[in-house]
């Protein structure tokens, strides 16, 4: 719902709403939510509401502990999986000192300067997600096994795909919430799932994001089947992917879309310790549909960046390193700010690799960049390049690559 304050007053008022979430993210993107009765909500909006950030990964210390939370009004969601009795609604945040200073480690707010300074530079991005999860049994004790909940191929059908039921019921519930989804199958892995989103505006698609893993999660939660959302769950198995698919407007510039890419290509290196924060991130890098090297390329899924078969408003460029354990709003930010050095620098794309990569022998791979090998070489890049220095802020920085 696009929703004023006073709109969002007068909705909790009249709908039976008892409990407001105001939810929020940790600088690794792991959400977080306070949950206030329908009276505390005009303070909420002119004032905010307090919490302990000494609590909260990367958010402070027992000195400078408190920070307030401000309800985005235009993000205010039913959720329809609570009581229809004593409605619960959620809506996203940002953070602010008690002195009404940003909180510099708000990633959400950081996602909102990066698409404001896209604009006053002429150019807007749409983003589409696509995530990957497994689907694994529990044990007597409700304790997450490592066992698949099926063992079915890439788009299998019912009853081999045992999965079908619950990303149906993921898919309405997500339609419930105003949020499009365009398609769902069984990935290649046993019991590994993908559901695809319509594009839309990038704090928008984040914010879908981060209530899509939610939704998942409480979806098979009352299934009875546990959600893996990690980069590697299975080691002989492929990995869980968060595809990133991409397109700039305006698109009337015939080289608009290359100069975008050509920009992530040359800042993708720098960036991945924020599109891969984990160690077993890396162990799904160039193998099964995963890239391991810089290249790009049309339709070729063996490429770090591919542009899919389509046409007008759906042609874009899918991004296909960073995994679900990325802080979608950290991750869309240097996206953007990649896409803008691309554009304004009008830098060419490198030689197109028509090749497997997979299947490349040595002489051939020594023609690209190959992607960091594990998180102390992501970290490393990142901290000596003046890319990420100039777009994340110190605090941020030293999380990420120091702790």
């Amino acid at each position: 719902m696009k929703c004023s304050k006073e709109e969002v007053i007068q909705y909790v008022q009249e709908d039976d709403v008892k409990f407001i979430r105001l939810t929020f993210c940790d600088v690794f993107g792991k959400q977080k939510n306070i949950s206030i009765m329908p009276e505390e909500l005009p303070r909420a909006f002119e004032y905010g509401i307090a919490f302990d950030a000494s609590a909260i990964a990367g958010f402070g210390d027992e000195m400078y502990s408190d920070l307030l939370l401000h309800p985005d009004p235009e993000t205010l969601m039913l959720l329809p999986w609570r009581p229809e009795h004593g409605k619960v609604v959620r809506m996203f945040t940002s953070i602010s000192y008690p002195d009404g200073r940003p909180f510099e480690c708000d990633t959400r707010s950081l996602l909102k300067k990066a698409v404001e300074e896209a604009k006053k530079a002429g150019y807007t991005f749409a983003f589409g997600s696509e995530q990957e999860f497994y689907l694994f049994e529990l044990d007597e004790k409700n304790k997450p096994t490592k066992i698949p909940y099926d063992n079915a191929g890439y788009m299998d059908l019912a009853p081999e795909d045992r999965g079908e039921n619950i990303r149906r019921e993921i898919c309405l519930t997500l339609e419930q919430m105003g949020i499009r989804p365009e398609s769902s199958h069984h990935e290649v892995g046993p019991g590994q799932n993908e559901i695809d989103f319509r594009y839309s505006d990038p704090l928008t698609a984040a914010d879908n994001t981060m209530t899509f893993q939610t939704i998942v999660k409480t979806v098979a939660h009352h299934n009875g089947v546990f959600v893996d959302f990690s980069p590697k769950p299975l080691e002989h198995e492929p990995g869980n992917g968060f595809h990133i698919n991409m397109s700039v407007q305006p698109s009337d510039h015939s080289k608009n879309l290359s100069y975008m890419i050509a920009g992530i290509l040359d800042k993708v290196i720098d960036m991945t310790a924020f599109l891969n924060p984990t160690e077993d991130s890396y162990k799904r890098f160039g193998i099964d549909k995963a890239p391991g090297y810089v290249s790009w390329s049309s339709e070729n899924r063996s490429q770090l960046v591919r542009i899919p078969a389509a046409v007008g408003e759906y042609r874009r460029a899918e991004l296909r390193s960073p995994d679900p354990m990325a802080n979608p709003y950290l991750a869309f930010t240097l996206i953007i700010y990649a896409a803008l050095y691309g554009l304004e620098n009008k830098l060419d794309l490198p030689k197109v690799a028509n090749i497997n990569l997979y299947k490349a022998d040595a002489k051939t791979l020594e023609n690209f960049r190959k992607l960091p090998s594990s998180l102390y070489d992501a970290r490393k890049s990142a901290t000596t390049s003046d890319f990420i220095q100039q777009h994340i802020p110190a605090a941020i920085l030293d999380i990420y690559c120091n702790k």
